[in-house]
C-alpha cells in the first residue's frame, strides 16, 4: 500500500479470472485495504459469471482464490458489498460462511 497524506490508498487492483477456449467467463476484482476494527483485509470490488456458467462452482472458485491471497498476505477480512434484492447471490454468499452487515449502508458523493 502507499501512503498519500494520512490515506492508505491501495497501490493496485488486482483481477483473478476464470476463462474456457481462452474466453473469459468470470472474473474477481479486489485490492488490498485496512479496516479499522480488524486490520489488514481485501475488499472485493466485483465479481462476475456469466449466466450460462453460473451455478457451476466458478464463482466459488474465483473467491476461494481472493481468500487464499488474502490469507497468504496477513488479511483478516475480506467485505464487499450485494444488492437487498439479488437474493441469489446473498444466499451463494451466507453458503460460503458470510455475514450481511443489515446495519451500515453505502454513503457516496459525487465528484
Amino acid at each position: 500500500m502507499e501512503s498519500t497524506g494520512k490515506a492508505m490508498m491501495p497501490q493496485e487492483e488486482r483481477r483473478s479470472q476464470e476463462q474456457t477456449n481462452e474466453r473469459i467467463i468470470g472474473y474477481a476484482s479486489w485490492f488490498f485495504t485496512y479496516f479499522t476494527w480488524s486490520g489488514k483485509g481485501i475488499y472485493l470490488e466485483d465479481l462476475y459469471v456469466q449466466p450460462a456458467y453460473r451455478s457451476s462452482g466458478i464463482g466459488r472458485r474465483l473467491i476461494e482464490t481472493v481468500m487464499e491471497r488474502g490469507r497468504a498476505s496477513g488479511c483478516h477480512l475480506m467485505r464487499w458489498q450485494v444488492a437487498d434484492w439479488n437474493h441469489r447471490a446473498i444466499g451463494f454468499y451466507e453458503s460460503l460462511g458470510a455475514i450481511r452487515d443489515v446495519v451500515n449502508r453505502n454513503c457516496d458523493l459525487v465528484l
